[in-house]
């Protein structure tokens, strides 16, 4: 890195990991912030009803393009604060594209008629995208509520070499990873 460059940067907190390829962080991107991962989905209703309904995230904000035949659905999982505290209807889309964690749900028009159809979840040949993941306060109790709700495992906490981490599946089968933050030190 030039000179120039490095008197634009800020050094990365000493508290932060540091290892080969980890650069200062440049000063251009103060206010950056890194909003959401898009998944496409074959039927937004059975998406929506996953995500908001086992899941417990809010849907903020819907954009529709049927010129271009697609729809998008922003998801957040908020805090009880934060679900009381949303903005109005008109100010929800800014106040979407501020936040952090947001899942975009893309549905192509169509999908959802399509017999067999599925999207590639990145973990099979070729591999790409893997999951997303969500922290629980209890995993053991998390397990039960997907138990409960005919969620599909990929992988059980007590399954495997990797302990106390499970992964299940969404309705277009992408892999989600559900960790509690306190069995992850």
């Amino acid at each position: 890195m030039s000179d120039s460059q490095n008197n634009h940067s800020i050094v990365q907190p000493s508290s932060s990991l540091n290892i080969e390829g980890v650069q200062p962080i440049a000063v251009q991107t103060t206010g950056f912030t890194f909003n959401h991962t898009m998944l496409r989905v074959k039927d937004p209703v059975k998406s929506l009803q996953f995500y908001t309904g086992v899941l417990g995230m809010t849907l903020l904000c819907v954009k529709k393009f049927p010129e271009m035949a697609f729809d998008l659905y922003f998801l957040a999982k908020l805090s009880e604060q934060e679900r009381q505290n949303l903005p109005d209807s008109e100010d929800l889309a800014i106040y979407t594209f501020r936040q952090r964690g947001i899942l975009e749900l893309t549905h192509n028009y169509g999908s959802e008629d399509k017999e067999g159809f599925s999207y590639h979840d990145g973990n099979d040949e070729p591999q790409g995208f893997g999951h997303i993941c969500f922290n629980v306060p209890d995993l053991q109790a998390a397990v039960e509520w997907f138990d409960a709700n005919g969620v599909t495992f990929k992988k059980r906490p007590d399954e495997g070499k990797m302990k106390d981490i499970a992964f299940i599946k969404d309705v277009d089968g992408y892999w989600i990873e559900i960790v509690q933050a306190e069995k992850m030190g």
